[in-house]
């Protein structure tokens, strides 16, 4: 049993980076050409929609939403079991331990209200992503506060998760190697907390 929970958990994490990592970026990425005004924006995303849906599908099952229930399931698993005491032990790893188990819970919630809405309702049912409708959207103050939280809880979820990953998979060894990427990790979070909290303010222009 033993043997089975080391490789899950590795699976757990390379899961966590790869496909939901890498959907992240490109999420960030596309969003981000909003600042380069409405046109650029709407151009990215019929990009993306004009992928035929006969490949499109396959890759939302199975690059997407399969990785994305295996991370979530068994990251809740894992979460149930860890027990959290920041303000008991304040360091910093401590914090970080707590608060990448609180941001699983609401990225979690997040991202169902997020495939609901979007994918499924919205451009499940024949309406295209657009700025315009974005706009629309996040004029209500509590859907922009919630979205916005959203995006910046999985940031520090992924950031925080490449720290864990490179000591997971034994790539940081010692403290120094591992506070070194750690350092690292939270910088490239900070660096896309900021664009996040940039292109989404611009939609209350």
């Amino acid at each position: 049993m033993s043997h089975t929970s080391f490789y899950v958990r590795r699976l757990h994490s390379l899961c966590g980076i790869v496909p939901i990592g890498f959907f992240l970026l490109e999420h960030v990425i596309t969003n981000a050409k909003v600042l380069g005004g409405p046109k650029l924006f709407n151009d990215a995303v019929a990009e993306l929609a004009a992928i035929p849906h006969d490949i499109m599908l396959p890759i939302e099952i199975c690059v997407l939403a399969i990785p994305f229930l295996f991370h979530g399931l068994y990251g809740a698993y894992i979460a149930l079991q860890g027990k959290n005491n920041p303000s008991q032990y304040g360091y910093t790893r401590n914090w970080q331990f707590a608060l990448q188990r609180w941001t699983a819970w609401y990225v979690a919630a997040f991202l169902i209200w997020h495939v609901v809405y979007l994918r499924i309702m919205v451009k499940g049912g024949g309406t295209p992503i657009s700025y315009e409708l974005l706009q629309s959207y996040f004029s209500n103050p509590i859907v922009f506060v919630l979205y916005t939280l959203g995006m910046v809880a999985a940031i520090f979820h992924f950031c925080n998760g490449l720290t864990t990953f490179t000591m997971t998979w034994g790539i940081a060894k010692g403290p120094r190697a591992q506070s070194v990427v750690n350092k690292c990790a939270m910088a490239l979070c900070a660096l896309l907390t900021v664009v996040t909290l940039i292109f989404m303010s611009s939609y209350l222009a």
